[in-house]
């Protein structure tokens, strides 16, 4: 009779530890799945080192080949922390001009790129709620900030403000919320100080790494290549090691989107759409249902023409 008391009890204990293993399994995360961290990098060329003119920016200019090079190993000094501070995976977009700025060939094989326009989501395309956060690396002020070098938003020839809920904003501040829509919180920029002053100011305290001071739209103090590579470095693994206190940037919705131009001819021809308001000679309202749609109309704003091929 003991001896089938001990049996049974035996048999319970193994069924107990089935049961737990069940739960542990089902209910726990992997240790891969605990660790599972994926970053979006957002990289554009204005606010990259020793950029001041439009001779590093444009294919045309004279030293554009060289700030290629500049701009791919301060992508890849982002890269290399994140991952050393604990990224899964990356994926990068390249947001400057052309979206062809980056060199493949120089980047590192584990990570995606996000190529030339046009795109939905304009500087972030391809993000979403699975990223736990958001890199932006060499942007700028935005057009109605005095100070900055190449200050503009989205077009320095074409639009003098961008404003979401009555806010004048730049590039971080739409780029940032877009990706607040998916909650997910910029961590760290990089740029001339006028542009880290004015997305902190903003987004909140985020890290900043300040990589020149600018004198004007056109001049700079910079810093050398690779010291503002080892900035970068140290800044995104502080910002990763943050990245439980840091909160996305949310719009209300709907979301109210207003553009001036710097000429009229634009706002008196989208004022044709029923779903535009004008609302003076140069400048348009327009309502989107959340920051997808917002970005779907900038970024048709932006690049529709009739002449447009294929």
């Amino acid at each position: 009779m003991a001896l089938a008391k001990i049996k049974n009890m035996q048999l319970r204990f193994i069924a107990i530890c089935f049961v737990l293993y069940t739960i542990t399994a089902v209910c726990m995360p992997t240790s891969a799945q605990a660790k599972r961290m994926k970053i979006y990098i957002s990289a554009d060329m204005e606010g990259i080192t020793g950029v001041v003119t439009g001779e590093q920016l444009t294919p045309q200019g004279f030293e554009y080949q060289r700030f290629r090079e500049f701009m791919t190993q301060e992508v890849n000094a982002a890269i290399e922390a994140a991952f050393a501070a604990g990224a899964t995976e990356i994926m990068v977009s390249d947001s400057h001009g052309n979206g062809q700025n980056l060199l493949i060939e120089k980047l590192p094989k584990n990570i995606t790129l996000v190529r030339a326009w046009p795109r939905p989501l304009m500087m972030m395309q391809g993000i979403d709620e699975t990223f736990a956060g958001a890199i932006f690396i060499g942007y700028h002020s935005s057009t109605t900030n005095p100070d900055g070098v190449r200050a503009h938003t989205m077009s320095s020839a074409n639009l003098a403000d961008v404003r979401l809920n009555g806010v004048s904003v730049p590039e971080a501040g739409i780029n940032a919320a877009i990706a607040g829509h998916f909650n997910v919180p910029v961590i760290m920029v990089s740029g001339d100080d006028a542009a880290v002053k004015e997305t902190t100011a903003l987004l909140g305290p985020i890290e900043g790494a300040v990589v020149k001071w600018n004198y004007g739209f056109h001049s700079a103090r910079t810093m050398m290549p690779e010291p503002a590579q080892d900035l970068i470095r140290e800044k995104i693994k502080r910002a990763i090691g943050r990245i439980g206190e840091l909160k996305p940037y949310k719009i209300a919705t709907p979301v109210k989107l207003e553009v001036r131009f710097k000429n009229y001819r634009p706002a008196e021809v989208l004022s044709y759409l029923s779903i535009i308001e004008r609302t003076d000679a140069h400048s348009i309202r327009f309502e989107g249902r959340d920051m997808i749609e917002t970005s779907k109309f900038l970024e048709f704003m932006m690049h529709y023409e009739p002449g447009l091929t294929p």
